[in-house]
């Protein structure tokens, strides 16, 4: 895993390489989220364009190892909603980030709703930094919208479980 972890970085810095297209750059402060709302700052994500699509430049501390569900949500907010008489972290985000209306789960690659984002990567020391690149998105598209990272990781698929089983919602941002 650490050599594609490597590989990857290698690949995603060739692209930075090549340097944004439009030079637009933002950047989200990520927070812990929970059933009583948003917590401690855990970092930030910078989101570039480049010609090859969105450079997403994670700064995150605190995470738990492994591989996250990492998507972009609808709505600009990371506050608890509740539903079914409870309260659930980050909840007012709302559904993943659908423009085109796919209404369905496929991965960052395919034609799936767009905001399905390539998975987060946290080390052993909990940290993540790893580069990732989606292909579909610029910048502009984010404006407005909550990027979420998930307990779990993403299969890319609604089934066994629906928006791919990354389970419960643990960091967010809102992306300016």
């Amino acid at each position: 895993m650490r050599t594609q972890a490597c590989l990857i970085t290698i690949g995603i810095g060739v692209l930075a390489a090549c340097g944004p297209t439009a030079a637009e750059e933002v950047t989200v402060q990520v927070n812990l989220v929970d059933g009583e709302g948003v917590g401690r700052s855990i970092g930030t994500v910078t989101l570039t364009d480049t010609q090859h699509g969105l450079l997403i430049t994670p700064r995150l501390e605190g995470l738990t190892p492994g591989l996250h569900g990492f998507h972009v949500h609808q709505n600009p907010q990371c506050g608890p909603a509740e539903k079914d008489g409870k309260k659930v972290a980050a909840l007012a985000a709302g559904d993943h980030f659908d423009p085109d209306h796919a209404s369905h789960h496929e991965g960052p690659y395919r034609e799936g709703h767009k905001g399905d984002l390539p998975a987060l990567f946290v080390d052993e020391a909990g940290r993540a930094s790893l580069p990732l690149l989606a292909p579909r998105l610029k910048a502009a598209d984010l404006k407005g919208r909550a990027l979420m990272v998930h307990a779990g990781a993403d299969n890319y698929s609604d089934a066994p479980e629906k928006l791919g089983g990354g389970g419960a919602r643990v960091a967010c941002g809102t992306i300016p």
